[in-house]
């Protein structure tokens, strides 16, 4: 029987602590609240106990951040979406920021096993002077295994409506968009991080952001694979292309750090459960 599970999580900024509340239904939990930056940020991870999906199963989550609150949301393990016999799976996740909100959505890698049929999709609405960091790192078979992704396919969504879409489909049997020189070149994980405001940025803190992204490009192994834009002044977003994971989330988090410095004046916590 396939599962569908839905959570329901709230950010809510009560006596000057951001709170987080949260309904579900089915096998998804939210662990509880952490306080490592004091009590404006509220930091969170999103546990799916049977650790992974396969054909049928359905992940629906909502998460909404109330005016002035922050939560940070990340995974203890990577999201599997495993082999299927004909039915696809999905992760829809719909992210709603109030004014004045921040929430920083950081999970752990997908990973698309050998055969799997997956779809992920964030929708994303940001109300004025709401503020967003967030990264997706997608995986596409298993190289430490010798377990490829030679049959079936992947589809992304990311969309701030009416201001950014990303979208794609990769199918195991296209060979010229994974090995071929305009397509993946042989790599086999996807990443982007991207900082999404609901009001425009004004010049000045836009170049701030590309110009720190790039700053710790310049200085990464994945330097050649990689490249920070601004498609309009709502969204700044680097990508990047690697062989394996590993250095992919490592480039991450160093934006994020950059990022969360330059743009909030915040140092960075890592997420206990990181160190685990």
């Amino acid at each position: 029987m396939p599962w569908h599970a839905r959570l329901q999580l709230d950010y809510l900024l009560e006596s000057h602590r951001s709170v987080a509340r949260f309904q579900h239904d089915g096998p998804l939990r939210i662990l509880r609240s952490l306080y490592p930056e004091g009590d404006a940020i509220c930091h969170n991870v999103l546990v799916h106990p049977p650790g992974g999906l396969v054909g049928g199963d359905t992940l629906d989550i909502g998460i909404t951040v109330g005016p002035g609150a922050h939560g940070l949301i990340t995974t203890p393990g990577a999201t599997r979406f495993y082999k299927t016999m004909g039915e696809a799976a999905g992760q829809r996740t719909r992210i709603t920021l109030d004014a004045g909100a921040r929430l920083e959505w950081l999970p752990l890698e997908t990973l698309c096993y050998d055969g799997c049929i997956a779809e992920n999709r964030l929708i994303l609405e940001l109300a004025p002077n709401a503020e967003m960091i967030g990264w997706d790192v997608t995986a596409l078979g298993l190289p430490y295994t010798d377990q490829l992704f030679a049959h079936g396919s992947f589809r992304q969504h990311i969309e701030l409506p009416g201001v950014w879409l990303e979208r794609g489909q990769i199918s195991a049997t296209d060979r010229q968009l994974l090995d071929g020189p305009v397509g993946l070149a042989g790599r086999r994980c996807l990443a982007s991080i991207f900082f999404v405001t609901g009001s425009p940025l004004g010049r000045e803190r836009r170049q701030q952001a590309l110009d720190g992204a790039r700053a710790v490009l310049g200085a990464h192994e994945l330097q050649c694979t990689a490249g920070a834009t601004s498609p309009n002044n709502q969204v700044v977003v680097v990508r990047a292309l690697a062989p394996l994971v590993e250095p992919a989330m490592g480039l991450l988090r160093q934006i994020w750090v950059t990022w969360r410095a330059h743009l909030w004046g915040k140092s960075a916590q890592n997420p206990r459960i990181w160190s685990m």
